[in-house]
């Protein structure tokens, strides 16, 4: 895993944690310092934070926020001299999950990218909003995938593919109703595709507008209905200046969203999503040859990464695995094992996800992990396969 793929990682999990933690009344501190800050100020509005706090009706309450910035300011007075180069988030209070229990915990966070946003906030749950934006995946595509009957508008975001909005159109087929003139028919059905079109559009310009940091768009369907949309120039114009170019799907829906991304792959070159597919199919076409260089499986790929043997590890995001660490008579024990089988370990001491604990094992035997997800079809074959597995460096006999 790349040192910025890391990073965004490990921010991600914090967090995912973070979030879980819900006060019983608004007791938990959040304290963002931005970069640059003059961390001598941001004590001192502390103070100032906590003198006020002392006019909390609730005595307990009001113990918790005092204890929680006095806490925070201990903190920063003896770890840091200055503000990090990237800003601080500081996020503090009582976490304990028995009813008049005391368990004040501190979770410093030197963000990955520079922090913009000054806060002293109080609430029941900590204020995460600047550091989820960090770890939002940043390359994002738009993709119109139509025909005369039916529309998906869509977004993807880094690996995984979402419909905003799906639409289902009143366009007759060519053939005409008994009794029509095919004048008259043409004309009716010319002006349900224009209004059908013009549906089209207003939601893709709707959407893509709420999301700026769209990168590029595609449009795609069966048959020229994709060109004929393009040359009815609806959409707005920054939009327009977005367009990457058309692709011919089989199919509209989740199967044609699903065939933009794999056609579109020359326009989507440079997207997450691709090259992870490549990555994966390059794997399965290792798989399939009499001797090839992969293997997979957890216990497998975990004999050949300590045999030195890997030079990259496929992981499944979420994969449902675990490392736990117990207490044996012979003494303590450390394996890999699937999540359900965790209730039947005796003497638990620890557990550690297992995305973190492959990355502490590539780390110590000079291989790469490689997070994948199950967006795509080549994503849910590796996962059918375990979810888990490598590129080897040579033949294991």
């Amino acid at each position: 895993m790349k040192e910025d793929e890391k990073k965004k990682h490990e921010l991600k999990k914090i967090v995912k944690m973070l979030g879980k933690i819900k006060g019983r009344h608004t007791e938990l501190v959040s304290v963002l310092i931005p970069a640059g800050s003059n961390l001598a100020d941001i004590v001192s509005m502390l103070r100032a934070e906590m003198s006020t706090s002392e006019n909390i009706k609730s005595k307990a309450v009001r113990n918790n926020v005092t204890s929680a910035i006095e806490k925070i300011i201990r903190h920063l007075n003896t770890f840091y001299k200055s503000t990090p180069p990237n800003g601080l988030a500081m996020y503090c209070g009582n976490v304990s999950e028995k009813e008049g229990g005391i368990d004040i915990q501190i979770f410093p966070i030197e963000p990955p990218e520079p922090l913009r946003t000054k806060l002293y906030w109080c609430s029941q749950s900590f204020e995460l909003e600047p550091l989820l934006e960090m770890v939002e995946e940043k390359e994002v595509y738009g993709i119109i995938c139509m025909d005369r009957s039916e529309a998906d508008v869509a977004l993807l975001v880094g690996k995984k593919l979402k419909s905003i909005s799906h639409m289902e159109s009143i366009v007759p087929g060519k053939t005409r109703a008994g009794g029509q003139s095919s004048a008259r028919f043409a004309r009716v059905r010319e002006g349900l595709m224009e209004d059908w079109m013009k549906e089209i559009a207003d939601a893709a310009n709707k959407i893509f507008t709420e999301h700026k940091e769209i990168q590029g768009v595609i449009v795609s369907g069966p048959g020229p209905g994709k060109e004929m949309f393009l040359r009815q120039d609806l959409l707005h114009s920054e939009i327009k200046k977005k367009i990457l170019g058309t692709v011919d799907t089989s199919y509209t829906g989740d199967f044609g969203l699903s065939e933009t991304v794999e056609r579109g792959e020359e326009l989507l070159k440079e997207s997450a999503i691709v090259r992870e597919r490549n990555l994966i199919a390059s794997f399965l076409s290792e798989l399939q040859k009499p001797y090839g260089l992969v293997v997979y499986g957890l216990k497998e790929t975990i004999e050949a990464v300590q045999r030195g043997a890997v030079e990259r590890i496929l992981l499944i995001e979420n994969a449902p695995y675990v490392k736990v660490k117990y207490d044996t008579e012979e003494g303590p024990k450390e394996e890999f094992i699937p999540v359900g089988k965790i209730d039947s370990i005796k003497r638990l001491v620890s557990k550690t996800e297992i995305d973190e604990a492959m990355e502490d094992l590539a780390g110590q035997f000079g291989c790469e992990l490689i997070l994948v997800t199950e967006g795509t079809r080549e994503g849910q074959q590796f996962s059918a396969l375990g979810g888990i597995g490598g590129f080897l460096r040579y033949r294991l006999q």
